[in-house]
């Protein structure tokens, strides 16, 4: 980019390289109401209805005009409170087709679909792109930089600015958009991507993205990364805007987490874009009749989506015709995460076009899989495991559309492999594996790859933090030393790890036992003390430099309640009875028949989630 370059530039830019995919270019001011070329009635109308009405007629020539009129009605007719709502409503007509009546021949009333969009084939639609767009709400009007339309429909929208004026930041391109909404919400209720830059840095996200989720697509095909020093636009706009690539996005890779409070949509990273792609090529492949069942591993490192990437995936094996309506089985290793995974999937039911289930217990997972084809299904490994030590799991079925896909694969210390791959092939013979995991395989691990196969895609913390989808991590070592007696040391098991997490039945007594003397020596009163004044010394450092928030981990409950009333003591101001006040609060489970003083810390799970 040279020094002399301006807005119009990159813009010319931009259009240039989505004419280069297939697109058809024409100027706002051309099309505008009162042109001779006009496409618009007025400056409130954002569809382009007549290439609308035009398309809908040729992808649907089985609908009649008035099933097609009806159609249009119900995309004009969508009116919600909120812009989330109005988007929401759209999307769900944009993917799953808007359902319409009508009288056939025989005067008898008929239910079908109308679609707006060919997904399977892109080449049956209209790709468009607008630059100097007019739109105009009440006493306010606004031009956006660049709209594309597919179908006539606006579906995304460039925000750009000139990389040589300091005040026209990519930040400001962001900060616009949030005006916009504001200001002329009409624009984004049909809207599946914005995507702001300053010709160099380039980020793509959706309606409710803020700042820190507009993200960078670094990748075209997927199978390199875009050189350093490249036009981070230019990798945008021929990775994303791609024909193909841009239906598939829209169509299976966008959800909205919805808790019952909340609505966030949320689009895939290009990582997870590829990522999934791979993986549900993969998956087909195994469930073949000659496939070797193992679908392969998924490690994307911790914090970059991985629970929302299993989404995606399971998302989109569930419509993949050659998976023939499959069941998901999704499986942990601990409560926790089943609760915490079963809850991510639920807030995206939609993408699934089914609501997940989280089996009670042995039983109710014997009676879940014994269906004839579909569902997606939550359980724990322990749940897989016979009641009788050394029995055999009975045989639910023997369907080659069964897809598990275990989360954390290969944790081999919590018994997940040694008994995992019999049991299960007891259970489901011809079901097909795939793992996701946050941190690598140990190269001396042959169990995992003889269940799951190889890896599928590899997105480490290297890369995450250079995409800044993850923080950078500094270690430094602090010591608190433990006091002990010589003849206490031999008490310590040297794996002594193994004692945090689930266990079989069998070891659970003694490892609680080792887990009590472990706690009792961390947990004293003198080294919490030391603790506690450690921990406020070196906060107060830290945030007199920088602002932030600080997560202390304790291995036991009453250590954290020990610990909360040592730094009380040396900073009473930051305690508070009130929920909303104070500046720490412990966060942990708990019940009416623990300790009184206790009592203050545990919270219903809304409220400790809120927390």
């Amino acid at each position: 980019m040279s020094k002399g370059i301006s807005e119009s530039v990159i813009e010319d830019a931009a259009l240039d390289w989505l004419g280069g995919l297939g697109y058809e270019v024409l100027s706002g001011l051309a099309i505008a109401p009162g042109e001779p070329a006009a496409e618009r009635a007025d400056y409130k109308q954002v569809f382009l209805f007549d290439r609308l009405q035009t398309k809908l007629e040729d992808l649907n020539p089985k609908i009649p005009h008035e099933g097609l009129q009806e159609a249009l009605r119900k995309i004009r007719l969508i009116s919600h409170p909120t812009l989330i709502e109005n988007n929401r409503a759209f999307h769900r007509l944009l993917v799953e087709g808007v359902d319409v009546e009508f009288c056939n021949a025989d005067g008898q009333i008929v239910h079908d679909k109308v679609w707006l969009i060919d997904f399977a084939n892109p080449e049956n639609n209209e790709f468009l792109a607008v630059n100097q767009f007019t739109v105009k709400e009440g006493q306010i009007d606004r031009r956006a930089d660049v709209v594309v339309f597919i179908n006539g429909i606006p579906l995304a929208v460039l925000e750009l600015k000139n990389i040589a004026d300091e005040q026209a930041t990519i930040r400001k391109a962001f900060d616009q958009f949030q005006t916009y909404k504001a200001q002329i919400p009409s624009l984004f209720h049909s809207n599946a991507l914005l995507v702001i830059s300053d010709g160099h840095q380039a980020k793509l996200g959706t309606i409710t993205s803020d700042w820190e989720r507009f993200m960078t697509w670094r990748t075209i095909t997927g199978k390199e990364l875009a050189p350093v020093g490249s036009l981070q636009l230019e990798t945008l706009l021929k990775g994303v805007f791609d024909k193909r690539r841009l239906l598939d996005l829209i169509r299976n890779f966008i959800v909205f987490e919805d808790d019952g409070e909340k609505v966030v949509k949320k689009l895939a990273g290009y990582h997870q874009f590829h990522a999934v792609n791979k993986a549900v090529a993969t998956t087909v492949e195994a469930s073949a009749i000659t496939g070797d069942r193992r679908a392969g591993v998924i490690w994307h490192t911790q914090g970059s989506g991985k629970s929302l990437s299993m989404v995606f995936y399971a998302g989109k094996i569930v419509q993949h015709p050659a998976m023939e309506n499959p069941t998901i089985v999704m499986l942990t290793d601990r409560n926790d995460l089943d609760d915490q995974l079963f809850d991510t999937f639920s807030f995206c039911k939609e993408l699934m076009r089914q609501t997940p289930v989280q089996a009670k217990d042995r039983e109710d997972l014997r009676n879940l899989l014994k269906r004839a084809a579909g569902g997606v299904i939550f359980t724990t490994i322990q749940k897989f495991f016979p009641a009788e030590k050394g029995g055999k799991h009975p045989l639910l079925s023997d369907r080659r559309n069964i897809v598990v896909i275990a989360d954390e694969a290969h944790r081999s210390q919590y018994d997940f492999i040694d008994g995992f791959a019999k049991h299960m092939r007891d259970a489901l013979p011809k079901a097909s594996f795939i793992g996701f995991t946050g941190t690598p395989i140990e190269s001396g691990d042959k169990n995992t790859q003889a269940v799951f196969g190889d890896y599928i895609d590899v997105y480490d913390i290297l890369q995450s933090k250079e995409d800044k989808a993850t923080v950078p991590i500094y270690y430094e070592a602090r010591l608190a030393k433990i006091d002990l007696k010589p003849e206490e040391r031999p008490k310590i098991d040297p794996n002594f790890e193994e004692v945090t997490e689930d266990a079989e039945e069998s070891t659970r007594e003694s490892l609680r036992r080792k887990w009590a003397q472990l706690e009792a020596m961390v947990g004293t009163d003198k080294r919490i003390t030391l603790v506690a004044e450690d921990l406020v010394k070196h906060w107060e450092a830290r945030y007199s430099a920088m602002l932030g928030k600080a997560m202390v981990v304790c291995m036991s409950r009453r250590i954290c309640v020990e610990l909360y009333k040592a730094i009380q003591k040396l900073r009473p101001a930051w305690h508070s009875d009130d929920d909303d006040k104070g500046t720490m609060k412990i966060v942990m489970s708990g019940s009416a028949s623990d300790k009184l003083d206790w009592q203050q810390h545990i919270r219903s799970k809304a409220r400790r989630e809120e927390l």
